[in-house]
């Protein structure tokens, strides 16, 4: 299936692809990140699972659940620095397949077990619409997970970094935004080491080499699209693609953690609704 590179470009693939690019290494602290953005999925529950995971990056996010035992599955994203990182990472299992395929034409139905997107939704333009394509690439029984940053708690990022990202990080080239990022990332470096953790994010990313806090600073300066979602908007945003049996977990203090279950009964109750419960479909259509 061609992708559609207009569309597709406001989710900043391209920028993305740099980061990790740049940044390749899986570094043990990676499992505690995944654990905390997947709070009702433990390692058992992968055993023997097939899944799909959407936006992989560099494949850090699928190797944890392979690594607990997973059958296989196959991991999506666009940019090839991005894919070629994922596959250099992955390659040690065999029945993991890693694809060039955009979120919003997912050529599978009715196939996977679990189905989850760490950290992606929140920077798509339609973010309702790649729900649905995950939706459909689940067993009927089968769960849906995503990872989102929340509105809650993350006024300071909301009122004074996103307006700064929008208006000129996002312009910026990708290079130029990377080496920016230093200033701020040396800033947050010492005010953590000076015991600035005023809630459990601060509390995780302390425990951070240098260079993986940098990464993390530069992820939130680089995207063209980021939102912010409260609770009520998470939710509305997963009954909306039909799924059943809801929970959300708060992650970090900061975040939220949402997961699914595709009902049973998909093949005759048809689709989840293809409005989108954050409103118009518009690259940041929320806050």
């Amino acid at each position: 299936m061609a992708i559609d590179e207009s569309r597709d470009h406001a989710g900043s693939p391209d920028r993305f692809g740099y980061e990790w690019g740049t940044y390749t290494e899986i570094l043990p602290i990676y499992e505690e990140q995944f654990r905390r953005w997947t709070p009702r999925l433990a390692p058992a529950d992968w055993r023997g699972a097939t899944f799909l995971d959407v936006g992989c990056g560099m494949g850090r996010n699928s190797f944890w659940p392979m690594s607990y035992g997973a059958a296989g599955g196959v991991a999506i994203d666009l940019d090839p620095r991005s894919l070629a990182a994922a596959r250099h990472n992955l390659a040690r299992f065999p029945t993991l397949e890693v694809h060039e395929k955009s979120a919003y034409d997912l050529p599978f139905a009715d196939r996977f077990d679990i189905a989850f997107s760490i950290g992606v939704i929140h920077h798509l333009e339609f973010p309702a619409r790649a729900l649905a394509a995950m939706v459909r690439a689940v067993k009927p029984g089968g769960r849906v997970a995503i990872w989102v940053y929340g509105l809650e708690n993350n006024g300071w990022l909301i009122g004074f970094l996103n307006p700064l990202r929008r208006a000129l990080f996002s312009r910026l080239p990708v290079a130029w935004v990377h080496h920016l990022s230093l200033y701020p990332a040396a800033l947050l470096w010492v005010l953590l080491r000076l015991g600035l953790r005023p809630i459990a994010y601060f509390r995780l990313i302390a425990k951070f080499g240098f260079p993986h806090l940098r990464s993390i600073v530069f992820d939130q300066m680089l995207p063209r699209i980021a939102n912010y979602w409260s609770r009520d908007e998470v939710e509305a945003l997963m009954r909306a693609a039909g799924l059943g049996d809801i929970a959300l977990d708060w992650v970090n203090e900061m975040s939220w953690a949402a997961i699914g279950r595709k009902p049973a009964s998909w093949g005759s109750e048809g689709q989840g609704s293809a409005l989108d419960p954050l409103g118009p479909e518009a690259p940041d259509p929320i806050h």
